[in-house]
């Protein structure tokens, strides 16, 4: 007898063997199998031994891909439990209704997608007859992500429910009139309806997970119950090529958050062609989440193909399955008997025999149409697998045909995303398959007509039965304002009155404001401070033994700081949501949490801190998603600005996040240079968000790393502070060295760290050039330019207004110079509300590494770099000698 044991991966040859005689019998009955039977069989029997080990629950590999076949044979279907003859006349209106929204729009030239929602149409509608949860029973039901190019057939059944009007449908694309329909799920523009905003692909999955485990976040924090809560993201197959898709699959299985689902629609078609066109993506699919440790549910084929599998006695169809690439799978649906009887039966014998006894109708069926996907019964079966299947998430990978009831000129077409409208016979066509009572009259203008059995019709009748049965209309956004009570003062005390002789970094100063605000009795357990994985960078250990970092395990294990203070505290209540190294899904959690009050109608107040450099620039796409759709809270860039970093250099300066933050409306940003300021800011940012007139805005706050002295808060400047500007002292103010009454004059104005250069500058300009300069702190120079375009738009009303940077600045003698450590654009947002001469100095080019001082230096920043500046400004009107410049930069070494 051979030994088994030399055949073995060397990596196996580690583990002890009990019973070498044993495994030795095992071996050879392998071999026998192979020997007598083949190799196919012997592989066979190893697939199917591996699975009922796995189903058994031994702890051994998963098998990453199974046959090309459906994970739930016909057989093995539970009872259909709708009335399936009127669910598929629910399902023909709403493809007609979405076919004809977009073909109508098409004659504006506005576009739309018709294919999409033709291939999906059963995923949702199976979903919305049995399965997906209103809001109407306990506030939150279900959460969907629609797929966004599926729009048009959600509108289509909102149009049969009565929720739109035709008119409505005839604006699909045409927002600008106040009567029209988004083209994607946008709750901003539609907010009584769209929940998630998915169209950006790969957003949309990965939002997804972190809501689902969000909503265990809420559970375990004793917050709301959302234990019947289940998310459902319906995705397309092309999606999944964004990395953002599959970025947190294993979070979703290492959190076992079997209240998620997605729902892959595999019409093997992208924007341009096929998903992978010399591969299968289904199989690359199931792979990927089998590894990540999904559950994975298989949808492929309908009823018609029965038959083929039990004749295939050899398992030719299925091998032949597996090796048919999609795009000649995607050729073979537009092609006729023949061709397929050659070129796929015609592999081999034994497939050839099998087509012998198939007739060329059977054999159309199954190729051109037949798909899981497109029979209720099947996503029934799926969809009721996957909700009873416990301990993980499940995805559904569901084959359906691009463009399906559309005609053959539209499905399976590699052109079908970009074909915008069918002609009046192919409607007619679809009428006739789909079994609709349009008259040929209804086309007597030339244009489509939308279709409705009527309001009291039986159909609309089932359709609102169900709905009311799982609890109200679907998808719907429904907002029951609760206002939060402002926090006490007390918490803002210590920030108001400064640090004394104490230095403390406006990090810091941020950091220990929210630590106060979390002790609040009644708003102190609606914190979520957000952290990817460097709170310790920004001083938050101190959070991690009072709040505690969530974890729906608890801490299993002793932390090996477990002695020290600020030890590391894992809990199932845990307040802080650290996500390890990943701003996108930190920004997904950020974004789940700031929309909590209304997806279920619990007001969170989170703040999501990070390297500011790692933020706009990394994620704002994300920005966007969090805006559209409707989010609050504190974005915090920590570590910010060009140069507040010591050495760390290029990739970590951020000079520009202020500028990318600038063009989102929703973002209200502010650069604040005291603790003082954060402290009136976020108290006013807690107003406008959780009040009781809550605005639909979010806050962007930059923070800086350097310890410095932090004053006092000046009578009188809040709403300077707020609005964006304020004088923070004058060169008459000085201490010691003030200029003469007669000296030239300027005012320095500046952001953030900045205000420490300014300053520094103000002293110099004082004691050795007799120039006297006030300082001004711009805490935000987006607010003002908001403020300013306002004040633009009146006037093109008839109503004349100042803007507040031009009031503030009123009188003010002298040029301007400001100074911030961002790119020049970012202070010369204003610059045009500004009166008096206006230049900036800023960060512009490339970080680099060095000293702070050296960094300054190198961006002309620093307080020598500014007096030369405000003296060349000064010389450039005839209020110093022009010599004073050249003086200077020699004296300052510039």
């Amino acid at each position: 007898m051979s030994d088994p044991v030399g055949k073995l991966p060397s990596e196996l040859d580690q583990l002890p063997d009990r019973d070498t005689e044993e495994t030795a019998e095992w071996a050879a009955s392998l071999d026998a199998v192979a020997q007598a039977a083949g190799t196919r069989r012997a592989e066979y029997l190893l697939r199917r031994t591996l699975q009922h080990a796995e189903a058994a629950g031994l702890a051994l590999p998963k098998l990453l891909e199974t046959d090309y076949v459906n994970t739930i044979p016909t057989a093995a279907e539970p009872e259909f439990p709708g009335d399936e003859a009127m669910e598929a006349r629910i399902t023909a209106w709403n493809r007609w209704n979405a076919a004809a929204m977009v073909t109508r729009g098409s004659k504006y030239g506005v576009g739309g997608h018709i294919a999409t929602f033709a291939s999906a149409a059963w995923l949702y509608e199976t979903g919305f007859q049995h399965f997906f949860r209103g809001k109407e029973a306990d506030g939150s039901g279900d959460q969907l992500y629609i797929q966004g190019h599926a729009s048009p057939g959600i509108y289509a059944r909102a149009f049969l429910d009565g929720r739109v009007s035709e008119q409505q449908l005839d604006n699909f694309r045409q927002e600008s009139g106040g009567n029209g329909l988004p083209s994607y799920p946008h709750p901003r523009r539609l907010p009584w309806l769209w929940e998630f905003p998915t169209v950006s692909m790969g957003l949309g999955p990965l939002s997804a997970i972190y809501q689902a485990r969000f909503n265990r976040y809420l559970q375990n924090r004793s917050i709301k119950d959302t234990a019947n809560s289940h998310v459902w993201a319906f995705l397309g197959d092309g999606e999944m090529d964004e990395p953002e898709s599959t970025a947190a699959l294993a979070l979703a299985s290492r959190e076992q958050l079997d209240n998620l689902t997605f729902v892959i629609n595999c019409n093997l078609q992208r924007l341009d062609g096929p998903v992978r066109a010399n591969f299968r993506v289904v199989q690359e699919l199931e792979a990927q989440f089998r590894g990540a440790g999904w559950n994975v549910i298989k949808s492929l084929w309908g009823s018609a193909w029965d038959e083929l599998f039990q004749l295939d006695t050899t398992g030719a169809l299925v091998r032949r399955l597996r090796e048919v690439p999609d795009a000649q799978f995607q050729t073979y649906a537009t092609r006729d008997v023949a061709y397929i009887r050659q070129h796929f039966f015609g592999a081999n014998a034994d497939l050839v025999q099998l087509a012998g006894v198939l007739t060329d109708a059977k054999i159309a069926e199954c190729f051109h149409s037949s798909r899981g996907g497109h029979e209720p019964r099947k996503v029934y079966a799926a969809y009721k697998a996957a909700l009873e299947h416990k301990g993980a998430p499940t995805v559904i990978l569901a084959q359906t045909v691009k463009g399906y009831t559309l005609g053959a000129g539209f499905e399976s077409k590699n052109a079908n995303h970009q074909m915008k409208k069918l002609t009046i016979d192919e409607f007619k066509d679809m009428r006739d398959l789909l079994g609709l009572p349009i008259p040929d009259s209804a086309f007597a203008d030339g244009q489509v007509p939308y279709g409705h059995p009527g309001a009291n019709s039986p159909e609309v009748q089932y359709l609102n039965e169900r709905r009311a049965a799982l609890g109200g209309p679907a998808p719907a956004r429904k907002v029951k304002h609760v206002a939060l009570p402002a926090p006490a003062d007390r918490s803002f005390a210590p920030l108001l009155k400064g640090s004394g002789k104490q230095e403390m970094a406006t990090t810091m100063a941020f950091v220990r404001l929210v630590k106060d605000l979390m002790r609040d009795k009644e708003t102190g357990k609606r914190w979520v401070p957000i952290v990817p994985d460097e709170a310790r960078t920004f001083g938050m250990e101190s959070l991690f033994p009072s709040a505690g970092i969530y974890s729906p395990l608890g801490q299993t294990y002793e932390p090996v700081d477990r002695d020290q203070l600020m030890y590391y505290k894992e809990a199932k209540d845990g307040q802080i949501l650290n996500e390890g190294i990943t701003e996108a899904g930190a920004m997904a959690d950020f974004i789940a949490a700031c929309t909590s009050y209304a997806t279920h109608g619990e007001p969170m107040i989170p703040f999501y801190i990070f390297y500011s450099m790692f933020g706009w620039q990394r994620t704002a796409d994300q920005m966007w998603q969090l805006a559209d759709q409707l989010g609050k809270g504190f974005i915090v860039g920590a570590t910010a600005g060009r140069t507040t970093l010591t050495g760390e250099g290029l990739q970590h300066a951020d000079g520009h996040s202020h500028l990318i933050a600038s063009t989102n409306p929703a973002s209200l940003n502010y650069d604040p240079a005291f603790a003082y300021e954060i402290a009136v800011i976020v108290k006013d940012g807690l107003r406008r968000m959780y009040g009781e007139t809550p605005e639909d805005v979010f806050y962007y706050l930059t923070v800086y790393n350097e310890p410095k002295v932090q004053p006092a808060m000046p009578e009188g400047v809040e709403e300077g502070i707020l609005k964006g500007l304020y004088r923070f002292n004058t060169a008459a103010d000085l201490a010691e060295a003030a200029p003469a009454a007669d000296a030239p004059k300027v005012q320095l104005m500046a952001s953030g760290t900045a205000i420490h250069w300014i300053l520094e500058a103000q002293k110099l300009l004082a004691a050795e050039w007799n120039v006297a300069a006030d300082v001004w702190s711009a805490t935000s120079w987006g607010e003002l330019r908001r403020d300013a375009l306002e004040c633009d738009e009146a006037l093109l009303r008839g109503e004349v207004r100042t803007p507040f940077v031009t009031r503030a600045l009123e009188g003010a003698v002298g040029p301007v110079l400001a100074v911030s450590d961002w790119m020049r654009q970012v202070p010369d947002q204003i610059s045009q509300w500004v009166e008096q001469d206006y230049t900036s100095l800023g960060t512009d080019g490339f970080g680099l590494s060095d000293t702070r001082e050296g960094a300054r230096r190198h961006f002309g920043v620093d307080p020598q770099s500014i007096v030369v500046a405000a003296l060349a400004q000064l010389a450039r009107r005839g209020e110093v000698p022009a010599s004073s410049v050249k003086e200077a930069r020699e004296r300052y070494g510039l």
